[in-house]
């Protein structure tokens, strides 16, 4: 299956080169900040303390599998989903510099007719 091929099987996922030049995958509902790793079960995400789910996964920018425990004190900018129903860290894929410094696509508020302004005065 060609690169393009499974490119199309994921439309609704932002896609960003790596390092190493393969396509990583993030989903829609991934949103960016900046985790420091506490222990096996703890973290600090945004400068606020997050239980990681019992299942959370830890990707490098090489998008392999990092052991939590082997990062224990090191902070690094990263995408991240959250689970929906305990709120707990799920998922979390450590960026390159260049993943970093591009936007995070999908997370640009929808255009709305709804103002907050009192129209009634």
């Amino acid at each position: 299956m060609g690169a393009a091929s499974i490119a199309a099987l994921a439309p609704a996922q932002a896609q960003v080169v790596n390092p190493l030049g393969a396509v990583r995958n993030f989903p829609d509902a991934a949103e960016r900040g900046t985790l420091t790793i506490l222990g096996v079960q703890e973290a600090r995400l945004n400068s606020r303390d997050i239980r990681m789910a019992p299942g959370m996964r830890l990707f490098s920018p090489q998008n392999t599998l990092v052991q939590r425990h082997t990062v224990i004190g090191q902070t690094y900018k990263v995408n991240y989903v959250l689970e929906t129903s305990t709120g707990m860290l799920h998922a979390a894929w450590i960026l390159s510099e260049a993943e970093a410094a591009k936007p995070l696509k999908g997370k640009n508020p929808a255009p709305t007719n709804i103002t907050t302004d009192n129209v009634l005065k």
